[in-house]
This record gives C-alpha cells, sequence and structure tokens, in this order.
C-alpha cells in the first residue's frame, strides 16, 4: 500500500530544501578583489577577500620559471621592492625561507596574510621576482574594500534536557562553532536541525554532528564542537539552528541567525583545532588550566595563551560576579604595572543581553572614559575592536572567556604590539561594570600592583592550580550609615575617594570610578533643599580640560547617573537640568561651574576597612588644593522642581548623589525638632550626672558610718 502522506512530506521537504538553496546558486568566494593582470610567466587568476587577512584566488596559474618568485603585498602606490613576501603553501607560514613558488595551473589558493596585516593595510597582491624585481602579475585592492567577517552569536536558548552553550559563532558561510556545549542526551531522536521561520519547526532539515554523522545526538559535558551544514545549504538560507526532536516535534533549544549576515564564505580556510586537552571519548573534567598558564590576584586569575600564526589566544578564568569585568593585556610602562598607555582586553558577561563580551581597551588616563579619554573602549575614542570573542561561560561563580587578536593590529594609536618572543610587562584587574557596560574603577586589591612578565612564545609555561581558589569573603565590612544635609544654604563641593566597600556603592547600589563629591567634608550626603531657596555651590573639582582625571564640572539635573557632557544628542534630552550648565548661541552645551581642583587624598593607604565610621576615616585624608580659584553658582530651587534630583559631575558617571527636595518650612521644622531631641538628650543627661553625683555622696557617706 502506497504511503501518500509520507510522499506528500517528503515532496514538501525535497521543495522546502531545493527552495532554501536556491537563494545563492552562484559560487561566493567573497568581496571581488580585481582579476590579475599577467605581466609575464602566463600569470592569471581571480581574487577575492575572503575575511579580513585571507585572499583566495580563484584559478591560479603561473609557469614556475621564475627563479626567486612569490606571493607580495605592499603599501606603495605600485608593486615595488618594499614589500612583504606572502608564504605559500600554507605550512610555510612563518617561515624565515618559505620555497619559492612552483608551477600552478587552474590553481585554488588560498594566502593569509603576515605579520598581522589586514586586507586593509595593503594596496596590492602580485607575484614577484626578488631577484630581479620584476613584477610577473599583480591586482590592486579596492579602496574602502568591506570585507566579511565571522559573527558572534548569541546563546542556545534553553528550554529542555538541560541544553546550553556560550556563545555561537558562524565562522563562515557553513561553518558553526559551538562553544562550551551542554546536552544531557536524553532526547530519544534529537538532532542539530535548521530551517526557516520565526521559530524552529518539524520542516527543517538534519545538520551533521561534529564527527559528521547523523547519529542521533549523544550527550555533551561542556566540549567545543564545530558542526557544517550539509549539500549547498549555507548560513544565508536559514533562520535558525536548533536541537529538535524529530519524533516528538520538540525544540530542546534554538538560536536564531540574523539576516545581516556577511561572513566569509565557506572555502576551507576555517580550522579551528580543538584544545591541547579535549578528547572527545574521555570523561575526565577539563582542567582549569592549560599548558601555558598564569596566575594572578591571589588565585582569583588564570590566564591561558597560545600563539597561533600571527595570532593570540588568551583565556581569562576569574572568580568574579557576574556584574564585574576582568581586564587582562600590557602594561602601559616596560618593567613595572602602568594604567596610563596600558592595551588591555575587558571581558564580562553582559546581563542584560546574556551573551560574554570582549573589547579591546587603551587608557590614556586613570580617568573613567569620557567619550574623548581616559579608560576607553578603542571603539568608542577613534580606534577599532582589534579583540574576536570565542567563547565564554559562567559556572560556579568562574567566569571563562576566550578570545583571540592580532599581535600585530597596525592601529599604532590604540593598540601595543605583542611581542612573538621575550617577556613583555602586563598588567590585570577585576571591577564593576558601569550603566554602559564599560569598566569602571577597581579597588587597589583588586589590581596587579608588582612587575608580572610573560614571554608568550614559551609552551609549557603552567604555574596554575588544578582549580581555582574560592573567593575570599565577599560580605564585605559594614557600610556607614548615609549622610544628611539639611538646612545649610551654602555647600562646598570638593573631590575624594569613595570610601571602599563601606562607602560610594553601598550607599547608592551604583559602581564608582574611585572618586565622589564631597559636599560640607561629607561623602556624597544627601542634600535637603526647599523650594524657593537659593543656595550657593562653590564648587573646586578641577578645570582642567585637558586632563580628564581633574575636570569634574558640578552640574544638578533629574539623572541619577550625571555625565550629561558624554552624553550622545539623543541621551542628554533625557535628562532635565536644573543648574550647572548653559547653552552658547548655536544651543550647544557647557558647564559652568568647575573651579580649580581640590581632593581628599589619603595620608597613606586607603584605610576604609579599618574605619568603622566615616569620621575615622576622614581623619586618614588630607586635602590637596591646586592654585586657582573656586567656581561659584547660586540656585534657587524653582517652585515645581520635583521631590528627588542629583547633583553631578558633568564629564564623568556616578560621582554624586541625592537632592531631596521640600516645601518651604520643611528645614527649620526639622531643625527645631533636631533642637527640641537635643534638648531633651541634655537634660536627660544632665540629670543622669547629678543622680550619680548624689549616689557617690551617698556612697561615701554609707563608707563612712562603717568606718
Amino acid at each position: 500500500m502506497i504511503d501518500r502522506k509520507g510522499i506528500v512530506l517528503a515532496v514538501m521537504l525535497l521543495v522546502y530544501e531545493g527552495a532554501l538553496c536556491a537563494k545563492h546558486p552562484e559560487p561566493y568566494y567573497g568581496k571581488l578583489i580585481g582579476k590579475l593582470k599577467n605581466f609575464a610567466h602566463g600569470i592569471k587568476g581571480t581574487a577575492y577577500a575572503i575575511d579580513e587577512s585571507t585572499i583566495f584566488i580563484k584559478s591560479f596559474s603561473y609557469d614556475g620559471m621564475g627563479p626567486d618568485a612569490y606571493f607580495w603585498v605592499g603599501n606603495s602606490p605600485r608593486p615595488s621592492p618594499e614589500g612583504i613576501i606572502v608564504a605559500y603553501p600554507e605550512d610555510y607560514i612563518g617561515s624565515r625561507d618559505p620555497p619559492v613558488l612552483k608551477a600552478y595551473n587552474n590553481t585554488d589558493v588560498i594566502l593569509r596574510l603576515p605579520g598581522g596585516k589586514r586586507i586593509r593595510d595593503i594596496k596590492w597582491l602580485s607575484v614577484w621576482c626578488r631577484r630581479f624585481t620584476v613584477d610577473f602579475g599583480e591586482v590592486f585592492i579596492p579602496p574602502n574594500l568591506e570585507v566579511p567577517k565571522p559573527r558572534v552569536l548569541p546563546e542556545f536558548k534553553r528550554l529542555a534536557h538541560g541544553l546550553r552553550s556560550d556563545n555561537i559563532s558562524i565562522l563562515d558561510a557553513k561553518t558553526f562553532y559551538i562553544p562550551n556545549l551542554h546536552y544531557d542526551g536524553a532526547g530519544p531522536d534529537a538532532y542539530f536541525w535548521v530551517g526557516n521561520g520565526s521559530e524552529p519547526t518539524p520542516y527543517g532539515i538534519k545538520v551533521p554532528n561534529e564527527m559528521g554523522s547523523l547519529d542521533v545526538l549523544r550527550g555533551y559535558q561542556g566540549e567545543d564542537i564545530e558542526i557544517q551544514l550539509p549539500g549547498s545549504l549555507t548560513v544565508y538560507d536559514v533562520d535558525w539552528l536548533a536541537v529538535w526532536c524529530v519524533r516528538y516535534r520538540h525544540n530542546f533549544g534554538h538560536v536564531m541567525i540574523p539576516k545581516d549576515l556577511d561572513v566569509p564564505p565557506a572555502l576551507g580556510q576555517t580550522k579551528i583545532s580543538p584544545p591541547w586537552w579535549y578528547n572527545p571519548t574521555s570523561t575526565s573534567p577539563k582542567p582549569t588550566g592549560a599548558r601555558n598558564c598564569r596566575e594572578f590576584l591571589d588565585k582569583r586569575l588564570q590566564v591561558n595563551w597560545e600563539i597561533i600564526g600571527d595570532f593570540i589566544e588568551i583565556t581569562l578564568s576569574a572568580k568574579i560576579r557576574e556584574d564585574q569585568y576582568v581586564a587582562f593585556g600590557l602594561s602601559g610602562a616596560e618593567g613595572r604595572a602602568q594604567m596610563i598607555g596600558g592595551d588591555v582586553t575587558v571581558a564580562f558577561y553582559d546581563t542584560d543581553s546574556r551573551t560574554f563580551k570582549a573589547i579591546d581597551y587603551y587608557m590614556t588616563h586613570t580617568a573613567q572614559c569620557d567619550g574623548k579619554s581616559g579608560v576607553c573602549p578603542d571603539e568608542r575614542i577613534g580606534g577599532r575592536n582589534d579583540v574576536t570573542l570565542i567563547s565564554g561561560r559562567r559556572d560556579n561563580g568562574v567566569t571563562t572567556i576566550k578570545y583571540r587578536r592580532l599581535l600585530q593590529t597596525n592601529e599604532a594609536v590604540n593598540d601595543k604590539p605583542i611581542p612573538s618572543s621575550g617577556e613583555v610587562s602586563v598588567i590585570a584587574a577585576f571591577g564593576p561594570l558601569n550603566s554602559r557596560k564599560e569598566a569602571n574603577a577597581h579597588s587597589m586589591t583588586d589590581k596587579t600592583k608588582d612587575d608580572y612578565r610573560i614571554d608568550f612564545s614559551t609552551m609549557d609555561d603552567n604555574d596554575c592550580s588544578v582549580t581555582l581558589v574560592d573567593l575570599v569573603d565577599t560580605s564585605g565590612p559594614k557600610p556607614w550609615p548615609p549622610a544628611m544635609i539639611i538646612g545649610e544654604n551654602t555647600l562646598y563641593a570638593k573631590i575624594g575617594p569613595t570610601g571602599g566597600r563601606r562607602g560610594y556603592t553601598a550607599i547608592t547600589h551604583f559602581p564608582s570610578w574611585g572618586i565622589a563629591w564631597y559636599i560640607n567634608d561629607l561623602l556624597i550626603p544627601e542634600i535637603t533643599v526647599e523650594r524657593g531657596q537659593t543656595y550657593t555651590f562653590i564648587v573646586e573639582g578641577g578645570n582642567d580640560k585637558t586632563n580628564p582625571s581633574k575636570y569634574h564640572p558640578f552640574y544638578i539635573s533629574d539623572s541619577p547617573e550625571g555625565g550629561f557632557g558624554q552624553k550622545s544628542p539623543e541621551d542628554q534630552v533625557k535628562q532635565k537640568i536644573f543648574a550647572g550648565v548653559g547653552y552658547d548661541a548655536n544651543g550647544i552645551p557647557f558647564p559652568t561651574a568647575a573651579g580649580r581642583y581640590c581632593e581628599y587624598v589619603h595620608k597613606s593607604i586607603d584605610m576604609s576597612t579599618e574605619s568603622e565610621s566615616f569620621e575615622d576615616y576622614f581623619k586618614t585624608l588630607n586635602l590637596e588644593c591646586e592654585e586657582g580659584e573656586p567656581a561659584f553658582f547660586n540656585w534657587t530651587v524653582p517652585t515645581d522642581a520635583p521631590n528627588e534630583l542629583y547633583y553631578q559631575c558633568y564629564t564623568h558617571n556616578n560621582l554624586g548623589w541625592k537632592i531631596k527636595v521640600v516645601d518651604p518650612g520643611y528645614n527649620s521644622q526639622h531643625n527645631a525638632k533636631d533642637k527640641a531631641t537635643s534638648l531633651h538628650r541634655n537634660n536627660i543627661y544632665i540629670t543622669g550626672v547629678v543622680m550619680g553625683f548624689l549616689t557617690i555622696i551617698t556612697n561615701i557617706k554609707t563608707r563612712c558610718y562603717i568606718f
């Protein structure tokens, strides 16, 4: 008997698969560079940009008769001796003596640019004879060529059978990289599954597992795997990747594939080697360390690394909270730990997007980033993010993030080269993230202070423990009670330290940069003001626009974060300004209250942990003021002002705190109540003293009678 339903379903699937594959019928080799122009020895072929550092030559031909010919790239106007060799075959990449080119006849060639070069760094590709300085053939790179790039996706949605992973990457048009895959293997008919639509459906296509098999999926316990789409199917043809149970039509979890992809073509250039410890048949847990591993920050951070060609891959494993980052990179100075001039990667788990991030940072000052300088992501100060996230996971309080970057990025301003041999000074730190998901200030105990040096070219450089040590007690010291200012009309604003875990963050529940406003010698007090009353602010936050760490104009708004000057125009309109900001004839805002720089500094080290009260802590500080005059401004509180406002820094986030706005008469009533309470307390005290004195007299009389 003919199974009509089965035939219909099979036909539907065939039609569906044909429709998917019909979207890109032509071969895709990447972005077209152009045809090689022949001058001698039968040069021909068509060049394409596969990715930022890889060129594909389709049907390359050369008669092999040149005595000293190589693939040759450079940045001069035309091919010239001022170029460098691109080693071919690939086995000779990094070799000091690559072989001269042999004969090729319509051969497909993949070239990887050396020395951290990217396609945007060169102007031409040539077949060049070094001995006779002759150009046998050439092709020029089109200006502003946009090359394909791998794409990082979110992790699998966690729906059933313990399915989870770290961020999934599309390496090329056919290849998915799934790091830290967990799945219990209990699905009776489960497969990797792709298809179209807003969510997974039964009308999908099986994808072979990492072994190329279409067997039912086994269990995975944190393995990093790579799978490839079957046949002529590409990522451009599908909307989602899922783990799907065919028999019960059940979605265990999936990830959506965006439509704006421009990933490298699948030409065999993607080669992800498994880690040295990976054995798919082994049930042993992964070691925390690797063959190259160093420990930092009281063993709370482990750094693993490996140089692969022109790249370095680094894995950071850190005992940090979800709202913290870990930073690691090159020190700003050789022979010591220095933030300024440092080139680091800031890695963290973004709790909003539920994705892991690895961001390239450069540090021009010890201040938080204001969009121009400070501790800034490269992209925010005109550079680019030269770090590529590979994977991330978080288990038992340990955040582990793996990333890669070129040893030489050719971005001279923001990036320092990582030497391929020899030691270099490195730095590391932990800290909180601010509202922009950028690195905020770390405590003195959460950064490296000594000169740590690594030779990244070494192998088996391992001083790591098998597992990370447990976190130190994070309960911390008892916070200080918030300070209050009520009934004072003259307010002095200076800069000072945040008081560690007893101070700013404990009071506001916001991350701090390490400095904060001190008002009338109090750390971020809550100021109570009356509507209609005028208040005088004397501001000494610094007026040096060239030094962001000493430029903190004071202003008042309805924003609990502040930083008006570094916000985009779209974000600025979300704040309502009440004082401290003016506008020029073109409507451009500018701060009006800066003044000379006055800062409370530690006499020795930060004694916040040892200081049970802010008063005790304040005694450990000295006030240091630079030459100049303070800024003065008067603020009359509007009668329609909201009940809560904030005093803040114009150029940086999270330096200030609350202003409580009340109706007229509140302060005087409060002060009267305080006086009455104080008088009552004094009366009790005097009464107690008198009663104590009478008791002493009575005891003396009693003793006299006894004797």
